[in-house]
């Protein structure tokens, strides 16, 4: 007979990865946004960041998720909040 919370863990562990997901999926339209509000090209942006043009849009394509020190820059360079970033707030 299985453990009766069993189901419960799968479940949180389920929602806890939908909600990471849709961070991140947030994470990608506001950078997009931001960018294009700026005029500002994936290029430019990778290169005033100090990071690869490929990593600017596997974050915009939801492909890799950014290490905290950049979503930090991230912030600095747009004035925005990391939370702002992230969808928290």
């Amino acid at each position: 007979m299985s453990h009766p919370y069993k189901y419960i863990v799968k479940y949180l562990a389920k929602n806890d990865n939908l909600l990471y997901n849709n961070i991140m999926k947030i994470f990608a339209e506001r950078l997009i946004e931001l960018r294009k509000e700026r005029g500002l090209s994936q290029a430019t942006v990778a290169k005033d960041l100090e990071v690869s043009l490929g990593i600017v849009c596997y974050w915009e394509k939801c492909k890799s998720d950014p290490t905290a020190p950049n979503i930090a820059k991230l912030a600095r360079y747009f004035n925005v909040t990391s939370d702002y970033l992230l969808g928290l707030e």
